[in-house]
């Protein structure tokens, strides 16, 4: 049996969210195929900018300093709907900003999310909701990531090193059963739910296991302000309906630095303030708002997106 608590964390990530390709793309959903990949293969030798997703894979990779080449602690693998041919831009614009993707896969147009298991992802993220809605189904984290209206500028209190990751609880950390109840009865009948299922722990959502994979490398560092990586919880709940997230974070045995519990208050101010690289929901609302502080993703999980 492998050893998993030596399995590096694997993230796939689409091209559209690692570069800013927005120019091509618009040109292919206006001329097709063909005028897209004459386009890539004409600005073969053009650097691409950095994508949404940029700082967050740069971060990761960074993760990987003093770890032996052949045995990193973090993978990051890159899933194009591409060709090979006109992907070579791409992997041109990865050695031009020294990142280490080794991996990929190059579907030609067709869905590329088949390939995101065999290669062992916990996390994918894309562009393409539809890819997400697959390899949700498919048992993988995914989450679309939406073009950001964030100002670049760090607080002035934040490391610009540590790697900063935030997740809604209810349809992404755990499953949709208390906004399954919150929407059926209100929120008095959620808190009462809640309350009276204190002691029951929640069943795991589909960023269960990331969060499994990505505690398990926070272990291989220091843990306090210092450490490399940092998380948090950022929920719309409130007192009472705190004690069951806590019991149930408990119980896996999963830790998260920080747990903000805001009553239904705007998440977006609370994240720039945690200083996120990403933060997780299964609400587009949520993730609107989110996205003018941070970088989001949108997890298309539960009640909320039936």
């Amino acid at each position: 049996m492998p050893d998993r608590d030596a399995d590096p964390l694997i993230v796939a990530i689409s091209s559209r969210t690692l570069f800013d390709m927005e120019e091509s793309h618009s040109l292919f959903e206006r001329e097709g195929i063909d005028a897209y990949a004459d386009f890539q293969r004409e600005h073969e030798d053009d650097v691409l900018r950095p994508g949404i997703a940029f700082p967050l894979v740069r971060k990761l990779l960074a993760l990987n300093a003093g770890a032996p080449a052949e045995a990193p602690r973090v993978e990051v693998i890159l899933i194009s709907r591409n060709s090979a041919d006109s992907g070579l831009r791409i992997f041109n614009s990865i050695a031009h900003h020294g990142l280490s993707i080794k991996r990929a896969a190059f579907s030609n147009g067709a869905p590329p999310f088949p390939y995101i298991r065999p290669f062992g992802a916990d996390l994918f993220l894309s562009a393409n909701a539809e890819d997400v809605s697959a390899a949700l189904a498919a048992g993988v984290a995914a989450a679309t990531l939406l073009p950001s209206t964030r100002s670049s500028k760090l607080a002035p209190h934040l490391r610009p090193d540590q790697l900063r990751i935030a997740f809604d609880g209810d349809a992404v950390i755990f499953d949709d059963e208390g906004e399954r109840v919150s929407r059926e009865g209100g929120l008095a009948a959620f808190a009462e739910h809640e309350r009276s299922h204190a002691g029951e722990p929640l069943s795991g959502g589909p960023f269960r296991g990331f969060l499994d994979a990505l505690h398990r490398l926070q272990k291989a560092f220091p843990v306090g302000q210092d450490a490399p990586i940092r998380t948090a919880l950022v929920t719309a709940r409130s007192v009472p309906a705190h004690e069951r997230v806590i019991r149930t974070l408990r119980d896996w045995g999963i830790r998260l630095d920080e747990a903000l519990f805001l009553g239904g208050r705007s998440k977006g101010p609370f994240l720039e303030a945690f200083g996120a690289d990403i933060f997780f929901d299964d609400s587009e609302h949520n993730i609107l708002s989110a996205r003018d502080h941070v970088a989001a993703g949108h997890v298309p999980h539960g009640v909320a997106n039936r």
